[in-house]
């Protein structure tokens, strides 16, 4: 049974879905510390000059708060400045009113807890493209400890015996690597950004998922999936070095 685990990032890019298109469970990590300025906050769509534009949640911080309990300045009138921006860069794509309605009514719900927000995206965008992966909480899950533990921990609570990795968890995984001391085979995630028809110009990757559901709709999914290559168990041969 294979496993990953992600922090709930803010409308996220395409190799945040095809992780979880991969896992048995995908384990939503809300229990750990949050950072701010961090993925969980902000994310990118295409502008009508053809660059990325940041879309950022303003949020209440506070040192050492864990992800589920930041909460989100609802005095700053961020909602509507959102909703704006994606209306006017994406209303005359070619899937605007396929899905624009129900991205629109999460926009339009009060919200003070920016875990819960990111959720509704999350299931949102899972459900338009169609993956069915089960998704829990660590903080539904009886786990402890930190970093690889942490993780080691959540794939014996769920009886995963594959943990898949983004490449850039590396930089701490490598460190305390204990996966296989603990009969759990870790795989990292190896992927090519796909390239698929967006508007404004040349093409742009790492924009949020929405940007592909907009200009391709029903097969979004298959282009997710085009850019999964085999994962592999040592990450130096993946990047050539051995």
């Amino acid at each position: 049974m294979i496993v990953v685990v992600m922090q709930p990032t803010y409308l996220p890019w395409l190799g945040y879905f095809d992780l979880m298109d991969n896992a048995d469970v995908f384990v939503i990590l809300d229990t750990v510390q949050f950072e701010k300025q961090c993925w969980q906050q902000r994310n990118k769509i295409k502008g009508s000059d053809g660059k990325g534009k940041w879309l950022s949640v303003p949020v209440v911080h506070a040192l050492g708060q864990k992800i589920l309990d930041v909460k989100i300045d609802t005095q700053d009138p961020w909602k509507r400045k959102h909703w704006g921006t994606i209306e006017q860069y994406y209303k005359r794509a070619p899937y605007w009113g396929k899905y624009s309605g129900s991205l629109a009514a999460i926009y339009a719900s009060p919200w003070d807890s920016l875990c819960e927000f990111n959720l509704a995206l999350i299931d949102l965008f899972r459900g338009h493209l169609g993956i069915g992966t089960k998704m829990v909480r660590s903080s539904q899950l009886p786990v402890a400890g930190e970093k690889v533990g942490l993780l080691v921990s959540i794939c014996h609570c769920l009886k995963a015996d594959v943990y898949l990795s983004t490449v850039g968890s590396a930089v701490y995984i490598e460190e305390n690597n204990i996966f296989s001391a603990e009969g759990i085979s870790l795989q990292y995630h190896q992927y090519v950004h796909p390239a698929y028809k967006q508007m404004f110009g040349e093409f742009v990757p790492y924009m949020s998922a929405l940007d592909l559901l907009f200009n391709e709709g029903p097969e979004s999914l298959n282009i997710i999936r085009s850019g999964r290559r085999p994962s592999v168990p040592d990450l130096r041969k993946a990047e050539g070095k051995i």
